[in-house]
């Protein structure tokens, strides 16, 4: 085939113009989609942070901030919700190596300054990093055992302070003071600093300098030989990631929304773009078949469609580029304001997302336009000129049956997750909606003529206008099909990705409500130390108080083969059982929640999903990778509003960063006697927080149903448009056979709204059929759909369809006077 311009195309670009308008704007709209999502993930797989406390420090040792579990073709990674710490131990090995100057043991982590006016929360260092941190002493000397340098605090050489620490309160003396840090900063003796972080004997990183002369690759060849599998050792911009182990989530985070979500919009995308072309193409039946009838060769035809599309498309992929930049940065930007990216990290803009865009977009319209192509550069001139008359009726046999099997799939797979339970519902459901907005594509004109027959039915006695509308959709099947399809994909993946979160939402927001029964929740930034709970309870009125960490740990799911861990948010108590109870209503389902060492309580719904049950053992990740084997002494209904694992707050301290308590529930008590301890709030004015990854993944979803949602909007709007501005001579007949503009223009309208009507109700179901399912597995409990929240989305189809129809109707009209 030759794509060589020819006169014949270039005159159809210029005279046809509003169909090649539709199919510039449909691939512009993919090519944006398309570069956009590849931004993002090129960002996540070159994403960095420069070194700023280590950028003296050239090589760095630290641990894996990744656990891999499985092995195989099954082995799977997840980022571990805090920091992984390296044995202490292998300081000696660090140190010891040819090359090295020396090496600093480094640990980072809260403490608290009792002041007046409440604890001030500070951060930690042991001393020997000012070694390669560069922080230099105003005042005194270096701390000894028992000392401390202190900065941003207002305390003098001398003075006398207490800290609260992971384990307990240190009274120490200020040894010397350090102007111009951060914030304000407590420098430890290295020994202290390694007992007083909560983790003793472990550390965050091993900074390893250079003797004079030893290049940074000589010195890392050395470190990384010493310390074997034990450590990971990083030089350049690597040593970022190891200040900040937030950067292995926003890798993930990005990596995924760029590639998982990418690569769903962009098959949508494709599709209904190729949809706009072959719809493009068949509108020209007519002339096609005229130049079949004149002598035109199939080969002609076929070189004349592919030359057009190389006319529009390559433009259409470098303008939709544009935008897909500026969508990517601002989807990039919302992510750093949420915490999800470090400040950091930049934005990846390559040559490559933008050619790929481009790429796709032309592949995509000239694959579309040789399949459109087919029948009316196959077909024999007479036969071409009677079908251009009027609509082909039979069903394609390629079309059909692959229609027919994503039907029958999607009914299967949507019994499978109507019977599964978690998340094996969740990834079930999933499958749902892609099968069934398959299939509507697919089987789009006997969807359609179906719809007209039914919805058509009404509109019979509705009036002449309402009845012609009828009549028109059915016998123009392919013509509403096109119409239909972009409708019911921004339906169904709008509600489904939208809904999923308010169901969520809503169960947690009760569980909450049914859960707490605490009468005061005390709080503070600086984090409670191991004797605020015994004060709490020793308050007076107070008759329980429990403090509770709130963290995420790590849990195997699915079964088989097929196991992978999943993040879930846990807390660990400090007090009895029995306290807790008389605070939190947990709901318990199955045994007893005893918080004894070595045992947990799940959520009802996350056990079932990880296939455990009470008196298993689970193999559970702490905060920090560490492996442990507890028993499930207890499974209870409401870990969404609450936590899902439960455990004694001595499990997890020694493996989380903030290891202080970071609230205390008590049941009794005043407000006035317990404000000494922190912010202290009543039952009704608490609100659990959301881990960042739930905001981020809410957020996130209503982006991405925006995205697809406005994608298929556009696509919709595209689609009327171009269906009516071809019908500008059937328009102008009714006109020359007495209709009124008036009585044209209503039939316009019923037409709209048999179309956004059919959309709407197909899209919907669609989204219950997926929604259903997934919630029952995931929460327990039936979606919740918030009616003003639907009645927009169905009322912005039907507004669109309205509008979408009746502009360009009306210059139709006016076009034909």
């Amino acid at each position: 085939m030759s794509f060589v311009p020819n006169g014949l195309a270039r005159a159809a670009v210029r005279f046809k113009p509003a169909a090649f308008v539709g199919t510039f704007v449909a691939l512009m709209m993919a090519s944006l989609i398309v570069s956009a999502c590849g931004i993002l993930l090129e960002t996540g797989l070159r994403a960095s942070v420069p070194p700023a406390r280590y950028a003296d420090a050239p090589v760095v040792a630290a641990a894996d901030q990744r656990v891999h579990y499985g092995s195989g073709d099954s082995a799977s990674t997840e980022p571990v919700p805090d920091r992984a710490r390296l044995d202490g131990s292998l300081l000696a090995k660090a140190a010891a190596v040819p090359g090295a100057r020396t090496a600093v043991a480094d640990v980072t982590f809260p403490v608290a300054l009792a002041a007046k006016g409440g604890d001030k929360a500070l951060t930690a260092h042991g001393w020997g990093a000012t070694a390669f941190t560069g922080e230099k002493l105003t005042a005194g000397r270096a701390p000894a055992a028992g000392e401390a340098v202190l900065a941003g605090t207002g305390a003098r050489v001398g003075d006398r302070v207490t800290l609260t620490t992971a384990d307990g309160p240190r009274h120490v003396r200020v040894s010397g003071t350090v102007g111009g840090a951060a914030g304000p900063t407590v420098w430890f003796s290295d020994a202290d600093a390694v007992r007083a972080s909560g983790h003793p004997g472990r550390v965050d990183a091993i900074a390893v300098l250079p003797k004079a002369g030893v290049t940074d690759a000589a010195l890392e060849s050395q470190v990384a030989k010493a310390l074997g599998d034990k450590a990971k050792v990083y030089t350049g911009e690597d040593r970022g990631g190891v200040e900040d182990p937030s950067l292995v989530g926003a890798e993930e985070l990005l990596t995924g929304l760029g590639g998982s979500f990418g690569g769903i919009a962009a098959l949508v995308a494709v599709f209904t773009a190729a949809g706009t072309v072959a719809l493009s193409v068949g509108q020209r039946a007519r002339e096609f078949a005229l130049l079949r009838a004149i002598g035109t060769t199939p080969r002609q035809v076929r070189r004349t469609i592919a030359t057009e599309t190389l006319l529009v498309a390559p433009l259409a992929g470098v303008v939709g580029c544009l935008p897909g930049i500026a969508l990517a940065s601002w989807w990039f930007g919302q992510l750093k304001d949420r915490g999800a990216v470090p400040e950091a990290v930049d934005l990846a803009v390559s040559w490559i997302p933008l050619l790929v865009a481009a790429g796709t977009a032309v592949l995509t319209a000239l694959f579309a336009g040789y399949l459109a192509a087919r029948r009316p550069s196959r077909i024999k001139p007479g036969q071409a000129l009677s079908e251009a008359s009027v609509e082909r009726l039979r069903p394609g046999w390629i079309r059909t049956p692959l229609g027919v099997a994503a039907t029958v799939g999607g009914i299967v797979l949507s019994r499978i997750a109507a019977t599964a339970t978690g998340d094996d519902a969740a990834n079930a459901a999933l499958g749902v909606v892609m099968l069934f907005m398959l299939a509507v594509a697919l089987l789009g004109p006997l969807v359609a003529r179906g719809c007209a027959g039914l919805f058509g039915l009404p509109l019979r006695g509705a009036g002449a206008s309402a009845s012609l509308a009828a009549a028109n959709s059915r016998s123009n099947a392919r013509r509403l099909a096109s119409a239909i399809t972009p409708i019911v994909l921004a339906m169904a993946f709008a509600s489904t990705l939208v809904f999923m979160h308010t169901s969520e939402d809503k169960v947690a927001a009760d569980q909450q409500r049914d859960g707490i029964t605490a009468d005061h929740i005390v709080t503070s930034d600086a984090g409670f130390g191991p004797g605020a709970v015994r004060e709490a309870a020793e308050a007076p009125e107070v008759t329980s108080a429990v403090g509770l960490l709130k963290t995420s740990v790590l849990i195997p799911m699915g079964s088989g083969g097929d196991r992978w861990l999943q993040t879930a948010s846990a807390q660990g108590v400090t007090g009895s059982a029995a306290d807790l109870a008389e605070v939190q209503d947990l709901n318990v389902k199955s045994g007893e929640l005893t918080l004894r060492e070595g045992e947990i309580g799940l959520d009802a719904n996350l056990a079932t999903s990880a296939h455990l049950k009470t008196g298993d053992r689970v193999e559970l990740r702490l905060p920090d990778g560490t492996k442990i084997r507890p028993t499930v002494a207890a499974t209870y209904e409401r870990g969404l509003g609450l936590s899902q694992v439960t455990l004694p707050a001595a499990e997890v301290r020694r493996h989380v960063t903030a290891a202080l308590d970071t609230e205390i529930w008590t049941k009794g008590g005043t407000t006035a006697a317990l404000r000494s301890l922190g912010t202290v709030e009543d039952r009704d004015g608490y609100t659990a927080a959301q881990s960042l990854d739930r905001q981020v993944g809410a957020w996130a979803n209503r982006v991405m149903a925006a995205v697809l949602g406005g994608f298929a909007a556009v696509a919709a709007v595209n689609t009327l448009v171009m269906t009516v501005l071809d019908r500008r001579r059937e328009l102008g007949m009714l006109r020359l056979i007495g209709s009124t503009r008036g009585q044209i223009m209503r039939m316009i309208r019923w037409e709209a709204l048999l179309v956004t009507g059919a959309g709407v109700i197909i899209g919907t179901a669609i989204a219950l059929a997926t929604l259903v399912p997934m919630m029952k597995g995931l929460t327990g409990e039936s979606p919740y759909i918030p009616p003003l929240l639907y009645a927009s989305f169905a009322g912005s189809a039907v507004l669109l369809g309205l509008l979408a129809t009746a502009l360009p109707a009306r210059a139709a009209l006016r076009a034909s006077a």
